[in-house]
């Protein structure tokens, strides 16, 4: 089998082929109004034949920036009556706590589109309200005269008997793109159930005609999606679950993390994923960290998904001058188009590729995505007009002063994943990639007192290539909302078993072997009346009652006199399956000389160290290997960086 691995960014689109002897990169600009024609371009540019044994994964940014820039479909959302408002009032937790007069914000759904309706089950399961022959006339009325793409049902415990879900969602499911909340999170708390409900049917539709489009753009070659839990599966089933890939790009970082913690020996991980348009962080300690509290934007994400902290950081990042006279980066982006000034496509705004270029930290025979030469002029303009209305001498300081700006607001985002979370920093290796990571990478660790940070062979595409090794999978939560003590053993493996069924028949469905399948159990808990909830792996009761006081004081560091409370069970089956990508092809046409401090990689010999300050060049990505640090080559062409000078 052959594959393909392919992530959309906002700015590049970058590409991992293997035919299992060689592994090829490759880099397009991304075309936003129509992601699949950089994939098209990029493929025809590599010379690679669509054929039925050709296996493409891709990690797609449609879902996400839907959401983020409020472009999702019209959607109906269908509740019980008396809560059609939940979604309004969410949580009422201020985003800023003293801010007496906060601006006011639109619901997502607006109120004429929530509708409310009978079959109402108590906490119990009990019938409470039938839902009746008039309910579903009237729904049905009321919901072809508003003419929705999409309708979300969330109806209250519903988990515990999903009846009623089930019948609403008949009456709709010829006509309308339908999310119910009992299969997509079936899960306590009405809001953030309600809220992943909704947001699933909000984009359902954008994701299900993307995929097509690429389905049919690919033809014959099986096309397979990464998942928001650093997963994949079968198209059809991702348009589905489009909740699932709002952070499909970014799991694809992670899947790769763990491949090289596997091949390095670097088990403890700090991951800093620098591209065009923001920049990813994230812990990887023995596994990948799975979280059921995300967010994107202002809003709640309750399926599992890769824990990753994400801001507005990118070498596209646009620097200016506020209205205060302080010097700003970001968030906003030059992006693809028209991107940096050095792109050399119209863009006058100066941004953080620019700064390095003009400091000399990317060389200027760089092509970028290996064909696109640099616009040196351009970004001396660009960072020209910076310095003046900044009141400094020289460009060279307004360009120190943007990445200055743009490594404090990278650092701080790595100690939010860290030190925020009593989690010392220098016990892991800072692990940098992206098609800007490596020219902070020395910076950044400094900031943290680091000593060894590591750059991945292909790191200007490992998100790319992390969907050549992430492995087939799912992740499937129930709730189950008693407490630890009162259960048997078996009660649990009765629950978990059902929910492993689920995942292997839908693993099945996609027409892959039983036999290869691995099932793991989590147990989900909290001490009794607690909101949050601590993850611990299933053995037995008892265990689990141990193991989860040991993660509660290892996280806050003591331990409660109440009864420990089992609120969801969570399960993963996935297949496990190995991808070598030892053989690397490394294409550039950098100059490159090592007595003018630039080297590629591909010219780097094993067993020397090379000093700073030296550029490090490859096809997709460039190394600032700053003074104070030196660099090796390890086996598999990874290059490790480590500080000379340690902090007193």
């Amino acid at each position: 089998m052959k594959l393909l691995g392919i992530d959309t960014g906002g700015t590049f689109t970058d590409l991992v082929y293997t035919d299992g002897k060689t592994v090829k990169t490759h880099k397009v600009l991304s075309t936003p109004h129509s992601p699949e024609e950089a994939i098209m371009r990029g493929i025809n540019e590599m010379q690679i034949t669509l054929s039925n044994d050709l296996h493409v994964i891709h990690g797609s940014t449609v879902a996400t920036n839907a959401v983020l820039e409020g472009k999702g479909v019209q959607t109906v959302y269908i509740t019980n009556r008396g809560f059609k408002d939940v979604l309004s009032l969410g949580r009422q937790a201020r985003k800023k706590l003293y801010d007496l007069s906060p601006k006011p914000v639109s619901p997502p759904v607006a109120a004429e589109y929530c509708l409310e309706t009978g079959g109402r089950l108590s906490a119990q399961g009990d019938v409470l309200e039938p839902l009746t022959k008039s309910d579903i006339e009237t729904l049905k009325q009321e919901t072809d005269q508003l003419k929705p793409k999409a309708i979300a049902i969330n109806l209250l415990f519903s988990y515990l008997d999903s009846q009623f879900e089930e019948q609403i969602e008949s009456l709709f499911t010829d006509d309308y793109f339908v999310s119910r909340s009992s299969q997509i999170l079936p899960v306590y708390k009405e809001y953030e159930r309600g809220m992943t409900t909704w947001l699933n049917a909000y984009v359902g539709p954008l994701m299900q005609g993307y995929l097509q489009r690429l389905q049919h753009t690919l033809e014959i070659s099986r096309l397979s999606i990464m998942r928001s839990s650093g997963q994949t599966c079968d198209a059809a089933q991702a348009a589905k679950e489009a909740v699932h890939l709002l952070l499909s790009g970014p799991a694809g970082g992670m899947a790769a993390s763990k491949y090289l913690a596997e091949e390095t020996g670097y088990n403890k991980l700090l991951t800093f994923d620098m591209g065009g348009t923001s920049t990813d962080v994230a812990m990887y300690d023995d596994e990948i960290e799975l979280t059921g509290n995300g967010q994107i934007s202002s809003y709640p994400v309750g399926v599992p998904m890769v824990n990753i902290h994400t801001i507005g950081a990118g070498g596209g990042s646009i620097a200016f001058v506020d209205e205060g006279g302080a010097l700003q980066v970001g968030p906003k982006s030059a992006g693809a188009v028209p991107g940096p000034a050095c792109y050399g496509q119209g863009g006058e705004c100066a941004t953080v590729t620019d700064a390095n270029l003009v400091l000399k930290r990317i060389p200027e025979s760089t092509r970028f995505g290996g064909a696109m030469s640099v616009d040196i002029n351009a970004a001396n303009t660009a960072i020209d007009k910076i310095a003046q209305q900044s009141c400094l001498e020289s460009n060279k300081q307004a360009a120190e002063g943007i990445i200055n700006i743009a490594n404090e607001h990278m650092a701080q985002a790595l100690r939010v994943i860290s030190l925020e979370r009593g989690i010392d920093p220098r016990e892991f290796v800072l692990a940098a990639f992206g098609g800007a990571g490596g020219l902070h990478v020395c910076e950044l660790a400094e900031k943290l007192d680091i000593s060894t940070a590591i750059v991945p062979a292909a790191a200007g595409v490992l998100s790319a290539l992390g969907m050549l090794v992430a492995e087939p999978g799912r992740q499937l939560t129930l709730t189950v909302g008693k407490i630890l003590e009162d259960l048997t053993d078996q009660y649990v493996i009765e629950f978990a078993n059902k929910l492993i069924e689920t995942g292997v028949q839908q693993l099945l469905a996609e027409g892959h072997d039983q036999q290869f399948m691995i099932k793991e159990v989590l147990l989900e808990c909290c001490y009794e009346g607690q909101g949050h909830t601590l993850s611990v792996a299933w053995k037995n009761i008892e265990q689990t009652a141990v193991e989860f006081e040991k993660a509660y004081k290892s996280r806050y560091g003591n331990h409660l006199q109440k009864a420990v409370e089992l609120v969801n069970i969570r399960v993963g089956v996935r297949l496990k399956q190995k991808t070598s990508i030892a053989r690397l092809e490394q294409v550039t046409s950098i100059h490159a000389d090592e007595t003018e401090k630039v080297i590629t990689r591909t010219a780097m010999v094993t067993g020397k160290k090379y000093l700073g300050p030296m550029c490090i060049c490859d096809a997709g990505a460039t190394i600032w290997l700053a003074p104070s640090w030196h660099a090796e080559i390890i086996e598999n062409n990874h290059i490790v960086l480590k500080r000379t000078k340690l902090k007193s």
